[in-house]
């Protein structure tokens, strides 16, 4: 069960390991883009491909979907990077239902946790396997793995590098269950402290701040990037920013205010130092690095 390319190197990897994959269960088509063209799932298009059997149900608590899902006959379910499921479903296997999930457990639960540890300047993260149950991302955990987070690492390095990781992790997380070589953790006996929470990101979380440090500016760029994005207002439009750097020195000037040569830099005052935007995308206009933006673009 997935939808994304998320979930698509995982598939990859237990079809590779020689599981007998009985069926998808990924979104239904969508309309999208500006010729409003159905699209189909990264998960549907590689099933496509390996002639895999889909289901692609409006409603998961459908009686037909659900009849079709029993006839499927599976011992084992596994989610990745798709929607919360009901009781019925999750609980209909022999062998119960696992998750992988991209943050080390019971860190990070929720929509989006890649973006959130970014977003909050972690140094590491990882992906984590566990057995579903009815509350989300609470089920006792069966393994996981830690990843380093680098300082310029954005939302979409990370993706891929927790995308790879996960595929391995959970088809060793397949092979113990088969073989029964596995012990459940209730996240409760982790000893963490506070729990961090990773909830879907809005439109209003991806407006810069510029009265706020450098760090976390520069930190909610890069959790952002390449979706949804961060953006500030500029010359009258919005402009989102992809990628930035770090100028860690007193900006003499109001927070918000820009610099600029006209030709290689722009950057914007936060209120302990500069960022310096090198790739972006004005409103109505194309990706693009900095120097191109400002070949093309008037201002006093």
């Amino acid at each position: 069960m997935g939808t994304p390319d998320f979930a698509v190197a995982s598939l990859a990897e237990l079809l590779n390991a020689s599981f007998d994959v009985v069926g998808i269960i990924t979104a239904p088509d969508k309309l999208a883009g500006r010729g409003q063209k159905l699209q189909e799932s990264a998960v549907k298009k590689f099933a496509l491909e390996k002639g895999l059997h889909i289901l692609q149900p409006e409603k998961l608590k459908n009686p037909e979907f659900l009849e079709e899902l029993k006839a499927l006959n599976a011992d084992l379910q596994v989610v990745v990077a798709f929607r919360m499921l009901p009781e019925v479903v999750w609980n209909m296997p022999k062998k119960g239902t696992i998750n992988l999930h991209a943050s080390l457990l019971p860190q990070y639960r929720g929509a989006a946790p890649i973006n959130w540890a970014i977003i909050n300047g972690e140094k590491e993260s990882g992906v984590t396997t566990f057995f579903l149950k009815q509350e989300i991302d609470t089920g006792d955990v069966l393994f996981s793995k830690k990843l380093e987070v680098s300082d310029n690492m954005t939302a979409s390095d990370l993706h891929d590098a927790l995308m790879n990781v996960g595929a391995q992790l959970l088809t060793e997380t397949v092979k113990s269950i088969e073989t029964g070589n596995y012990q459940e953790k209730p996240q409760e006996t982790f000893g963490n402290n506070k729990i961090k929470h990773a909830p879907k990101i809005f439109k209003e979380d991806c407006k810069i701040n510029w009265n706020k440090n450098n760090e976390e500016i520069y930190n909610l760029i890069r959790g952002l990037s390449s979706y949804p994005t961060a953006f500030t207002e500029f010359l009258g439009k919005g402009l989102r920013i992809y990628l930035a750097e770090r100028e860690d020195k007193e900006p003499g000037i109001a927070a918000g205010a820009f610099l600029t040569d006209h030709k290689t830099y722009l950057k914007f005052a936060s209120n302990d130092g500069f960022i310096l935007v090198k790739e972006i995308q004005q409103e109505g206009k194309k990706r693009m690095k900095i120097e191109e933006f400002l070949r093309g673009v008037r201002m006093s």
